[in-house]
């Protein structure tokens, strides 16, 4: 019969170990059911040996302890181009490699895909070319590292590619900017993604202001300053930081007001200077701050010998202008024709012209009045200078007194009608004519063109010059021989603005 089943008895404590059974003797098919936990030893070594265990899930509660990540097969996994170790802590935010930071020193760089970079502009601009090519989704951030961009520039460099759609430069002027661009395609570019203090990145804004007598001309607005007042300006251009914005800088006209024709054969008034940057590749930079206007005043006329009388200056921003010269008079002791934006025309007996630029500027805000060349008795007195072209002198008996210098043409774009302003443009700071004393023959000087008044000629005719048109800047004519008349007044200067406001 078969031995089914060995007692415990038969058998001695520690009689059966491993060196009585021999290698490979127990094979699972020869153990019938299972050995439950109670007929084995408390502990069993596998170590050189394959366990199989049941194809079922081993749940958590089944093993002691935790399996250490490397005890894995993947033990770590990659994040942007980067292999993390799992149970690693990192932040996950643009897709970029920050490098070290780059000093401007008024250089450039370039930028590669996937980098970010701190720019430092203490000291100097810096210019950051974008890389020559790019795909969809490549990424370059941007910070501000000291915020001093607003001081020192940032400019970012197309490099072929358009940035916002445009292919233009962008420059970056704000304190503590940062900023992600984004590739698209070749129609966009590059555009911003992510942006931080960065003022108006991308959108279009125009000059807006007020003051004076607004008018509008086509994308241009004109402010016409008659009088005293101010230009308040609220907002500027952002071109050539968004090349559809409007540019953060105006065009001007300011004109010092006209002198007046001295009294007793006398030489004309000069113009006021006449200053303008119209038209302009650059124009006059502006802030959104309030500028004062000031317009200045035409001389008053002068009587029968009196001294000569000069305009008064006009101002904008960093611009001014001088007012025009007054026109030298006969025996009295300033027969010299007095300085100014144009000179006035000196008087006799040889009397010389004013100068003109006065203070000097450059371009030349007027020219220099006209001499009296003729000795004693000196009845001829020279014309007072213009804007565009010199008074001329008065020059011997019989003969007339100098003319008064043209003024200064200015387009009709920057001159409305709302001053006069004819189809062709209007010309400002013309010099008055020379007089002369119309008891020996002759004639005044002509006025120049543009508001210069003629010269007296007659002999005691009891009628003044003329006054200069308003907001002309021109001067007036000098006296002949007249107790009872004076020289008209010079006209009144004026200060015109324009910029593009759409």
């Amino acid at each position: 019969m078969a031995l089914t089943k060995l007692p415990k008895s038969g058998i001695a404590d520690d009689a059966i170990d491993t060196s009585k059974i021999e290698d490979g003797t127990i094979q699972a098919v020869e153990v019938s059911g299972t050995i439950p936990a109670e007929k084995l030893s408390s502990t069993q070594d596998y170590s050189s040996k394959t366990v199989t265990l049941p194809d079922t899930s081993v749940t958590s509660d089944q093993l002691a302890g935790s399996i250490a990540n490397a005890k894995l097969s993947n033990s770590t996994f990659t994040v942007r181009g980067t292999s993390r170790s799992l149970g690693d802590s990192f932040s996950l935010g643009v897709n970029v490699d920050w490098q070290s930071v780059i000093t401007g020193a008024g250089s450039s760089s370039t930028a590669a895909v996937g980098n970010g970079y701190f720019i430092d502009t203490t000291s100097d601009t810096h210019t950051l070319n974008l890389p020559a090519s790019a795909s969809i989704g490549d990424q370059i951030a941007i910070k501000d590292y000291a915020g001093t961009f607003a001081s020192n520039n940032l400019t970012i460099g197309r490099n072929g590619h358009n940035i916002q759609g445009v292919a233009n430069d962008t420059l970056i002027s704000t304190n503590r900017a940062s900023l992600v661009l984004v590739y698209v395609d070749s129609t966009k570019g590059w555009l911003y993604t992510d942006e931080h203090n960065v003022a108006d990145l991308g959108q279009a804004t125009f000059t807006a202001a007020t003051g004076g007598t607004v008018s509008t001309s086509g994308d241009y607005k004109l402010h016409v300053f008659t009088g005293d007042g101010c230009f308040a300006v609220s907002s500027v251009g952002n071109n050539p930081t968004n090349p559809l914005g409007g540019p953060n800088t105006v065009e001007y006209l300011v004109v010092g007001g006209g002198g007046a024709g001295g009294g007793d054969r006398s030489g004309g008034g000069g113009g006021g200077g006449v200053r303008t940057n119209f038209p302009s590749p650059s124009g006059l930079a502006i802030t959104a701050i309030t500028y004062p206007v000031s317009v200045g005043g035409g001389a008053a006329g002068s009587g029968d010998n009196g001294a000569r009388s000069g305009g008064s200056p006009s101002s904008f921003s960093t611009i001014t202008t001088s007012g025009g010269g007054g026109g030298g008079a006969a025996f009295v002791n300033n027969s010299p024709g007095g300085p100014g934006g144009s000179g006035g025309g000196g008087a006799g007996p040889e009397g010389t012209g004013g100068s003109g630029n006065q203070p000097p500027v450059s371009p030349p805000q007027g020219s220099p009045g006209g001499n009296n060349t003729a000795p004693l008795p000196g009845l001829q007195a020279g014309g007072g200078g213009g804007g565009g072209a010199a008074g001329t002198g008065g020059n011997g008996n019989g003969s007339t007194g100098g003319n008064g210098g043209n003024g200064t043409q200015v387009p009709a774009c920057i001159c409305p009608p709302s001053i006069g302003g004819p189809p062709g443009g209007r010309y400002f700071g013309a010099g008055g004519g020379g007089g002369r004393d119309g008891r020996t023959g002759g004639s005044g000087g002509s006025g120049g063109t543009g508001g210069g008044t003629a010269g007296q000629s007659s002999a005691n005719p009891s009628t003044p010059t003329g006054a200069g048109p308003a907001n002309s800047g021109a001067g007036t004519g000098g006296m002949g021989v007249d107790p009872n008349a004076s020289s008209g007044n010079g006209g009144k200067g004026v200060v015109i603005i324009r910029y593009k406001f759409q």
